[in-house]
Parts: structure tokens; sequence; C-alpha cells
């Protein structure tokens, strides 16, 4: 063990009297209060309300709450259903297993549905929650450092954290510290909320494209940790169905952007044709001058009521 690593908590649950606290579930409290502060907080200074994100709150949380475990139990499934299994743990949302793309996606949509019956602007809810999102995250993920999981091959790296042996996956029982996946991720998701707060202002962008750009960000940034991670996963396609899952949310959000800015593009000035004036020919400048129309000398012409020559005769 190298001489100065990241510890692991001792315990992930704590009792007050006979009430089991778990950290998995404190985190994910704290990371929802915050970002719902800080939407809350965009969206006033925006225009917005007061009151409307803790409204909108009360029915896009508990559905995102909802699509992040059946995320998570789909995507993992195996851990659920099949002999020696116990489909019952499904609820048991206190031991963790909630998947951040199941519930952005899920409260995403009940937001949507809330704004519709609600007559409200979408776009300046997008724009306010849109880097709040990242900073959830960024706090969320600190639970599985309690619960240690979400770390990456061995290390002796100083901020390596250690893992207890019976949470390291089979193989690597002789290494006793990791890469802490779940720090580089929760770095990431405060870059991508910077990233996008900068954005917004630098660009002048709307709710929509705020909103893609957190979810093109952030999809790439656990591309990245995805790809660290050595612990038990389902596969699809021979990959992680995490990383799979983040690779689609990518491409769908870099393919609306990119549709977006050329819809947004303007096109070439189209000038309008000038309509043509029917070219009349007149005899003298006191004529022209009577129809209205501009009066025109030639080399060798006289003043404008003069005879020809220019002499007075």
């Amino acid at each position: 063990m190298p001489a100065a690593y990241l510890p692991s908590p001792a315990s992930a649950v704590w009792h007050l009297g006979a009430i089991p606290v778990r950290a998995y579930a404190v985190c994910m409290v704290v990371g929802v209060v915050t970002g719902l502060w800080l939407t809350d907080r965009r969206y006033r200074r925006s225009g917005g309300q007061a009151g409307v994100i803790l409204d909108l709150a009360t029915v896009a949380v508990p559905v995102g709450l909802i699509g992040a475990r059946a995320y998570s139990v789909l995507s993992n499934y195996r851990e659920y259903f099949g002999a020696g299994r116990d489909w019952t743990d499904v609820f048991r949302i206190w031991d963790g297993g909630l998947g951040v793309a199941g519930a952005v996606a899920a409260g995403a949509i009940a937001a949507w549905v809330y704004c519709r019956r609600a007559d409200l602007e979408l776009g300046l809810v997008a724009l306010a929650a849109a880097p709040a999102l990242a900073v959830t995250q960024a706090i969320a993920t600190w639970g599985n450092w309690f619960s240690q999981e979400q770390y990456g091959r061995p290390s002796t790296l100083p901020w390596a954290v250690a893992i207890s042996p019976q949470h390291r996956p089979a193989g690597y029982q002789a290494f006793a510290t990791f890469q802490p996946v779940f720090l580089y991720e929760s770095l990431l998701d405060l870059l991508v909320a910077a990233v996008v707060v900068y954005a917004i202002r630098r660009f002048a962008l709307a709710g929509e494209r705020a909103f893609a750009l957190y979810a093109a960000l952030y999809a790439a940034g656990r591309c990245v940790t995805e790809m660290m991670r050595i612990d038990y996963s389902a596969r699809l396609f021979g990959l992680r169905t995490n990383l799979v899952t983040m690779l689609a949310v990518l491409i769908i959000a870099c393919g609306y952007l990119v549709m977006a800015r050329r819809r947004g593009r303007p096109g070439p000035p189209v000038m309008p044709d000038e309509p043509s004036r029917p070219r009349l020919r007149v005899r003298s400048s006191r004529a022209a001058g009577e129809l209205g129309l501009p009066v025109t000398t030639r080399p060798g012409d006289g003043a404008p009521g003069t005879g020809a020559g220019g002499g007075s005769g």
C-alpha cells in the first residue's frame, strides 16, 4: 500500500437509534437538493416566477427516481432475476443501484409534460437546469466512495482509493489501492457545469441547446470513466451497458446540436428585385421635368431649356 492514499469510509450506514441512514442515499439527496436550489436560483434570475421549480420538482424528482431504478435494474437484470435471486431486491433502492441516465431521461420527460400542462416555457427551465444537473451528479457520485464502487485498475498514486478485500473483483485481491473513478467523474461533472455556464453566456444559447450541450459533455465524460472501471457490468455488443448508453446519448446530443446550428444559421441575403420602370424618351428637358423624370444631358447638348449648341443665337 502506498504511503499516501485516499481511505474508504469504514461504514456506508449510520444508525440514528433504530433508523439506518445510508451514505449512498444521503449523497443522492444532497445532490438533488443542491441541484434544485441552483435551478430555482438561475430560473428566478432569468425572469421566472418563484416557486415554479419546486412545484415542478414534486413531479420530476419522483419520476426521475423511478427512471433511475428502472434503468439500473434493466441494465443489470441478472442481479435481480434468475436462479438464486430475489426479485424483491428491485425495490431496495437504499442499497444503491440508481442509473443517472434513467433519472435524467425520466425526469426530463416529466418536466416536459408538466411544462406543457402548466403552460410554462420549457426552454427557460432547461436553461436553468442544464448546469445544475451536472452539479447534482458531481455530488451524488460520492455515494460510490462510501459503498466502495466505481473504481479502476490498481494504482499507487497519492490519490488512489483503498478498497476492502470484500469489494475487490476476482483477480485483484492482492491489490489494496485503485484508481478513484468516482473522484474523476465528480471533477468532470463540475467541469461540465462550468463549460455549460460559459457557453450559455458566451454564445447566448437557448434552453434546448444548453441542455443538449450538457448531455453531450456529460456523456463524453462518462464514456471515459466507464472505460476505466474494472467492476462487473452487464455487456451489450461486448461493451459495458453504461458505455453503450452514453455513446448513444453522445451521438443524439451532438446530432441535435448540429441540426440546431444549421437551422439557426442565416442564409445569404435575398435582395428584392427592383421594379422595372418604363423607359420614356422625351424630346426636351422641360418635358422630362414635367413628367418627374431625371434630367440628363449629353456631350454637345445645351443646358436645360436652351437650344442645341449652347448659344443664345
